[in-house]
């Protein structure tokens, strides 16, 4: 940027690249706080400061590429965590993330309640910052679990994406700010949508994997995994889980858009890819979410033994890429 500045093709960054912050006055979403993403590249994006710096809404080249709920962005003071609200509120997006602490059905662990994929999203951003440093957009932001004699969970999020690129990388640092071992669980619910999802699409992934369904209905449907249909009215969803052996990975392809998504993850925290299919009409998504755990709530999993634990002032970071190029 500052290359064609000095050179007199541009005397604004604005002209090339679009970063602001706006607040929502209307319907349901009245207070939500959205940070505005444009690249020179043809990435436009919504973050969301007031829902631990997700990403919402996101389009490439003009082309929406992410799925949104029927709820759509809701007031943050709506946002709830708790079990009766997640199918009234939860908004989809390009990037919901699940956790901290529990992910997957509400349960009770330990005596203690947790909500329906965990607080996290409910959790406002603080510290947050949005600047174009050089040629990279660069949102910084603290979320913090936290509980009265009990649990104290710091994520630091920074989101990178090129001013003239197409690709997103989020990268956060949790640490258990406390003198005691905690368990932890995250997803990284990455959600996409029509045009981009169409029985057109086809999804790539490693060979060297091992697929486990998740219900008896999913096992009907392991021929299909990577191939879509049309709208099925009532189609029940589909969630299998993707065991990658080397490479961390998963392309979405639809040559009728001359589009593709890849998203790639650091496997070695994050050593599983939950792949949600649903066909159902109106509610028409693939969801690849990169996770450290089988989704199944705080409670099973310990049973399970495949609960992580996040050891005493222990850290651990996590990075998601998302990319949009034509073919």
């Amino acid at each position: 940027m500052k290359d064609l500045i000095q050179k007199g093709y541009v005397g604004n960054p604005a002209q090339l690249v679009t970063l602001r912050r706006v607040t929502v006055d209307e319907g349901r979403a009245r207070g939500t706080q959205i940070i505005e993403v444009k690249t020179a590249g043809g990435l436009e994006l919504d973050v969301l400061p007031d829902a631990g710096l997700d990403i919402g809404q996101c389009r490439y080249k003009g082309i929406n590429m992410s799925w949104m709920s029927k709820n759509g962005y809701d007031s943050p003071v709506a946002i709830s965590p708790y079990e009766t609200e997640f199918v009234n509120t939860f908004p989809g997006g390009l990037l919901y993330t699940c956790g901290l602490r529990s992910a997957g059905p509400a349960n009770r662990d330990n005596g203690e309640w947790h909500p329906l994929h965990g607080r996290y999203h409910s959790l406002a951003a603080e510290q947050v910052s949005a600047e174009l440093v050089g040629d990279e957009i660069l949102i910084r932001g603290t979320i913090r679990e936290t509980a009265l004699f009990g649990h104290c969970l710091e994520l630091k999020r920074t989101i990178r994406i090129p001013a003239f690129g197409a690709s997103i990388t989020v990268e956060d640092t949790v640490t258990n700010q406390t003198p005691q071992d905690e368990e932890i669980m995250q997803i990284y619910h990455c959600n996409f949508g029509y045009p981009l999802l169409s029985e057109q699409a086809k999804l790539f992934l490693p060979e060297e994997r091992e697929t486990i369904p998740r219900t008896e209905f999913a096992k009907t449907g392991l021929e299909r995994t990577c191939v879509f249909d049309a709208p099925i009215p009532g189609e029940e969803e589909r969630v299998f889980f993707q065991k990658m052996r080397k490479e961390y990975w998963a392309r979405l392809q639809n040559p009728a858009l001359g589009t593709q998504m890849t998203i790639s993850w650091s496997g070695e925290t994050l050593p599983i890819l939950s792949q949600w299919r649903s066909m159902a009409s109106g509610d028409y998504v693939l969801g690849l979410e990169p996770t450290n755990c089988y989704i199944m709530g705080r409670h099973n999993e310990r049973e399970n033994g495949t609960l992580p634990v996040l050891k005493a002032w222990e850290s651990i970071t996590n990075t998601v890429k998302i990319t949009f190029e034509e073919v």
